[in-house]
């Protein structure tokens, strides 16, 4: 069996630049304004057994990791808005792993999910596009790691947790396991 990062993470693990500037900022709001259609383009036409299809052994099937998009995507949307509405609050986790082996992900139609990350990405597109520099600086808790996350580096983790998806489905549309 090859590498199973490189099926796990096939641009890489996220990495946090020392200095995060405006330009960088505007690369990954571009990243996270297109994701939406660029997800629905890579799904276009997929036959239920297309969906079935999983980018490494084990993995998730290009179902469900449409459905995670939705579902981890929601719940980076409203820790944005606790972060910049409260004074550096704990987020509340969730099992990613067993919201993924629920029925509407392990089965259900994926038009919703692409109908929600449209929607979403709008609106946190939106969001992002009227943050202060103070309001970038913002951050939050996350109570299993004791990591403080600013809320500029967290639109650097979700254009990258875009990226990265995108990889999974495009590589289980060319080589499912």
């Amino acid at each position: 069996m090859e590498n199973i990062d490189k099926f796990r993470y096939p641009i890489g693990k996220f990495v946090k630049p020392e200095v995060i500037h405006d330009d960088i900022i505007q690369d990954w709001i571009g990243a996270i304004k297109s994701f939406p259609k660029m997800l629905r383009d890579e799904a276009y036409k997929l036959t239920e057994a297309d969906l079935e299809k999983r980018y490494r052994p084990n993995g998730w099937t290009i179902r469900q990791i449409i459905h995670h998009c939705a579902d981890s995507h929601m719940n980076s949307f409203i820790r944005f808005k606790l972060a910049l509405t409260e004074e550096t609050p704990v987020i509340k986790p969730y099992a990613e792993e067993l919201w993924a082996e629920l029925a509407d992900t392990k089965s259900g139609p994926v038009e919703s999910s692409l109908k929600i990350l449209e929607g979403l990405h709008e609106r946190w597109v939106q969001l992002i596009n009227s943050l202060s520099g103070k309001d970038l600086e913002k951050q939050f808790k996350h109570p299993q790691t004791a990591e403080l996350i600013s809320v500029k580096t967290n639109i650097g983790l979700y254009a990258w947790h875009c990226e990265h998806h995108l990889a999974h489905v495009r590589g289980a549309k060319l080589k499912s396991f």
